[in-house]
């Protein structure tokens, strides 16, 4: 987990992906942050953002995760529209629906962080647990987005509370808002605002 020094808090970015880790939406956050379009980042094409010496990484650890169909915390770094590359923290909850607790895919976000400079910064991940970062008040995004971020911190919250009665309810929500963010993905007119 972060510490508050080590946080240096930015938009975040939403992510949708689907029972194949395959990703099905991305806010425009994450388009701003490395000046690419939504289309670039369909399926795999967000990894062309990470960077080279994470990459493998990135796969691997997804693909436990997602074999796993568990929720993680990951950080790595991310190309800015710039060219420089800047850490970010992130991870995801799994959603689930029918038929039988049908696996669907992910719901994420990604948040840019300042490394502390007292620790030499590699790529990692946890799987078993999402740790949402701290709350940013600075915060934009779709309304939509705004839920979903909200979702999953309050999915960290609850279990740091013990309050575990309340994540299938959250669970449910979490997953319907994924469908509604990847949804407005494909929906989108290429001249619109699009995700």
């Amino acid at each position: 987990m972060l510490s508050a020094a080590q946080t240096r808090m930015v938009s975040k970015m939403i992510f949708v992906t689907d029972a194949n880790g395959e990703v099905t939406y991305v806010s425009p956050e994450w388009c701003a942050f490395t000046g690419r379009d939504a289309a670039s980042a369909i399926n795999d094409g967000w990894l062309s953002a990470v960077h080279p010496d994470d990459r493998e990484i990135a796969i691997e650890f997804l693909r436990v995760a997602r074999e796993n169909r568990s929720e993680y915390s990951f950080r790595h770094r991310l190309r800015r529209e710039n060219g420089d590359y800047a850490w970010v923290a992130g991870g995801a909850i799994p959603s689930f629906g029918p038929p039988d607790h049908t696996f669907l895919g992910y719901l994420g976000s990604l948040t840019e962080f300042s490394p502390s400079g007292s620790e030499p910064l590699t790529a990692y991940g946890n799987v078993g647990r999402f740790i949402p970062p701290p709350a940013n008040s600075m915060q934009s995004g779709s309304a939509l987005e705004l839920v979903a971020d909200h979702l999953l911190m309050a999915h960290g919250l609850i279990e740091e509370d013990g309050a575990k009665e309340m994540l299938p309810v959250l669970r449910e929500a979490l997953m319907v808002a994924g469908l509604l963010l990847a949804r407005s993905m494909v929906s989108r007119d290429p001249g619109d605002r699009f995700h």
